[in-house]
């Protein structure tokens, strides 16, 4: 067994790991960026090390500088948790080159094989695992784009090739859509996962997503664990997601645990990772049924890596996934058989992000100031943050995640309502509102949703009265800055490696808490700016002409400038593309008129407030 080991990534998922490497006897070491100097993964790591500042290009995902940092801590192997590098086989081959280093996940080679989409559907197909009608290689021009459509019909689903969690996927309802979206999905494979390739796939407009998770060693056993139903989903993100699926007869539970098996088995993987699977449903069955055993279901992807969502399997089979992770990159061989593999019960996982349901599921920032979660049986918490903690927009948006596990499904979501209704969050918007509606809704509860309910046929009247009704009533509180301070906590760097030092001081001046703005932004909507001077961040000049001030909704990045001084445009251009907690935001104009000056750049951070682009 290892005896200390990296954990490449922040935040729930970062403590999901350590917590595992403690109950082993294992050291951990944290990685964080200037953002996050006093996060709670690195609170709970034994050491801790920065790697750079907040921009994830330039820490989370600077492979010499989180291999140096496993110099430095003297760790014997790393675990990249998902999302940042986690799926990056450059980096698991970096490490894997690494004397006195072992990269705790699938190899590099089985990474390139499988966890680029084109070469995984290759795999796939000649395991004979049926996949959706698509390209087996990478396009790169609008005229294929529009070929496959002339072809296969629209819409399209443009996909990034190091792509997940619906980062990099851009959907094509015509032609005249095909230059913007595959630019887009261009560029954000190329801003979260380092790769620019993208390929195409027929959409399916409705499907049940489900994925089947998959453990298998160096000794060539290979197990699942049973699938998920990841079906409920915003823009293509999962936000819900439960164990087994409510929506699979046995024998096409079978069928689709098996086909997992032969196509992860056919690829020489190791550890453990998730096969995906679109099932089509039926438009004219009736809500009681389930699909019938001769559904048609096509492979997906293949997550090479843990999930979010792996905390559903492991509360209805009993096994803990991080920890074979682990156990099986140290050369131990799965010590259960697939017929040990016993689905017990039902469970659900509620991702607990900062983002306002009622306005687009915009993400949100702001100070914790009440975080009190819930408890009791079957109630299990993943999370990094405490009370009084900042959450930042420089990355996800997610806060926490509640799992929770009953009898049967009805159990399930009875014993959920209860923990959401416990749940405590103040001075953060989140999507508590929106999940306990989701507990109240008839086709999430009768189970018989597809991927596309949330943004097609949910009525917005009833976020926004889940919102009103079970929101705080203040989301962001005024810091008490007359509060006396007695003891502050200081964070100092030797040779990058981060200690804490806490100094009493007696009669010393009271200190503003840590806050933020939560004000959450809209996608698509107009900025409304005011007539005074405004902004001015960061990132640039302040705006000096007299106009129309556009402004930045919440903090982010300029992904794109879609104007220029002297440009005419109408309500409703899009002026700007601002990337914020993993979400492009257009940014539009409210009237038309002339752009007089366009105060940002391509690349450049801004703030909420920040005056983007002035128009006369």
């Amino acid at each position: 067994m290892f005896e200390k080991v990296l954990v490449a990534n922040r935040g729930e998922i970062a403590v999901r790991v350590m917590r595992a490497c403690e109950e082993l006897g294992v050291s951990t070491v944290a990685i964080y960026s200037e953002a996050d100097k006093n996060a709670g993964h690195v609170r709970y790591a034994d050491e801790a090390y920065n790697v750079g500042p907040a921009r994830a290009a330039e820490s989370y995902l600077d492979q010499e500088a989180i291999v140096d940092a496993a110099r430095k801590a003297g760790a014997d192997a790393v675990h990249p948790g998902y999302g940042f590098l986690a799926e990056n086989a450059e980096f698991a081959a970096r490490v894997e080159a690494e004397d006195g280093l072992t990269w705790i996940g699938p190899s590099s080679d089985s990474m390139e094989q499988l966890g680029e989409k084109t070469k995984a559907r290759k795999v796939m197909q000649e395991a004979g695992v049926p996949i959706v009608p698509g390209t087996t290689d990478p396009v790169e021009s609008v005229e294929e784009v529009r070929a496959f459509g002339e072809e296969h019909g629209y819409p399209i689903a443009i996909k990034a090739e190091g792509g997940g969690g619906g980062r990099g996927m851009k959907v094509v309802h015509d032609p005249d859509e095909a230059e913007e979206q595959l630019e887009s999905a261009q560029r954000e494979g190329e801003a979260y996962f380092d790769n620019p390739s993208v390929y195409l796939e027929r959409y399916l407009e409705a499907p049940r997503h489900i994925e089947v998770q998959i453990v298998a060693d160096h000794h060539g056993n290979v197990r699942h664990l049973g699938e998920r139903d990841c079906s409920l989903q915003r823009r293509h993100q999962k936000i819900i997601e439960e164990a087994p699926s409510p929506a699979l007869s046995d024998d096409l539970r079978e069928r689709i645990g098996e086909s997992a098996r032969r196509g992860v088995a056919a690829s020489d993987y190791v550890n453990a990772g998730t096969v995906e699977f679109l099932v089509e449903e039926d438009p004219d069955r009736d809500a009681d049924e389930v699909l019938g055993g001769d559904a048609d279901f096509y492979f997906l992807e293949v997550n090479t890596r843990i999930q979010v969502e792996h905390t559903a399997t492991e509360e209805i089979t009993g096994i803990d996934i991080v920890k074979w992770q682990i156990r099986v990159a140290a050369g131990e061989e799965i010590a259960f058989a697939q017929d040990d593999v016993e689905i017990d019960g039902h469970a659900m996982e509620f991702r607990i992000n900062a983002e306002n349901a009622a306005n687009g599921f915009a993400p949100a920032t702001g100070t914790l100031e009440t975080y009190d979660p819930p408890g009791g049986i079957g109630v299990r918490m993943d999370d990094a943050l405490r009370q009084g903690d900042t959450v930042v927009g420089d990355y996800d948006s997610m806060i926490a995640k509640l799992i929770v596990w009953g009898q049967n499904r009805e159990e399930c979501l009875a014993r959920s309502k209860r923990a959401l209704a416990e749940f405590d969050v103040e001075g953060v918007v989140t999507v508590i509102p929106f999940h306990r509606l989701m507990l109240t809704d008839e086709a999430f509860v009768s189970g018989t949703h597809t991927t596309n309910y949330l943004d097609n046929e949910l009525d917005q009247d009833e976020l926004d009265a889940a919102q009103e009704r079970w929101g705080p009533a203040g989301a962001a509180g005024e810091a008490n800055e007359d509060e006396e301070v007695t003891e502050r906590e200081f964070t100092v760097e030797v040779n990058g490696k981060r200690f804490e030092v806490s100094l009493e001081e007696r009669g010393g001046p009271a200190l503003p808490a840590a806050g933020g703005s939560n004000s959450p932004g809209r996608q698509r909507r107009p900025s409304r700016g005011g007539s005074g001077g405004g902004g001015g961040g960061d990132g640039g000049a302040a705006a000096s002409a007299e106009g129309e001030q556009v402004e930045a909704e919440m903090q982010g990045t300029i992904l794109s400038v879609n104007v220029s001084e002297g440009d005419e445009v109408e309500s409703g251009d899009v002026l700007c593309v601002l990337e914020a907690m993993k979400m492009e935001n257009d940014v539009v104009a409210e009237r038309g008129g002339t752009v007089t000056q366009v105060v940002v750049e391509e690349g450049q951070s801004v703030d909420m407030g920040d005056v983007l682009v002035v128009i006369d």
